[in-house]
């Protein structure tokens, strides 16, 4: 694929991922955060590798990281964007080590809204609502997250997938406004 057909095919892929989180965040009650999603993917950190390791089929991070050893564009990305569970660690001197914190509600809920995003987009027409929970409880790294925030998680996307988006968007959305 060449240059040109990488850039706008990432940029597609980018554009068509916050329009569905926007979409999503609007339903969940957080609008301003569907809006503000994801704008440092056109910071060039993130951006270029992008376009340069875009195939259409899953996240140029992938690609970098296997190339680099690290990706560049995801240690920017996580650090920057609170949607990310990985965003909510903190160091812990007397464990001597980071350690995850709950994740506030609005920004677990934008969570929600980009993990059925992501799926969508990577998953074209094989999508359904049993994805974004199926891609959560094969992945590794949920074991790394606050227990509290992979309960709330998987409630949520259990609930898309048992009971459609619907129900789970208007649960999603009185969880969110509820006093904590």
């Amino acid at each position: 694929m060449n240059l040109t057909a990488r850039f706008f095919g990432h940029l597609k892929t980018v554009t068509r991922h916050r329009h569905l989180v926007f979409c999503g965040c609007v339903r969940a009650g957080i609008p301003l955060q569907g809006l503000l999603h994801d704008l440092s993917k056109f910071s060039p950190t993130e951006f270029l590798p992008g376009v340069r390791f875009y195939d259409g089929h899953h996240s140029p991070t992938e690609d970098e990281r296997r190339l680099s050893g690290y990706s560049r564009a995801w240690m920017h990305h996580k650090g920057r964007n609170k949607h990310h569970w990985e965003y909510w660690t903190d160091y812990y001197s007397a464990q001597g080590q980071y350690e995850p914190v709950p994740m506030p509600r609005r920004y677990l809920a934008e969570m929600v809204c980009d993990r059925m995003a992501a799926s969508k987009v990577y998953k074209g027409a094989e999508y359904s609502d049993a994805c974004p929970v199926e891609y959560l409880l094969k992945g590794k790294m949920r074991k790394l997250m606050h227990p509290q925030t992979l309960d709330e998680l998987t409630h949520f996307l259990s609930l898309l997938r048992d009971e459609g988006e619907d129900r789970m968007f208007a649960a999603l959305r009185a969880w969110v406004r509820e006093k904590p």
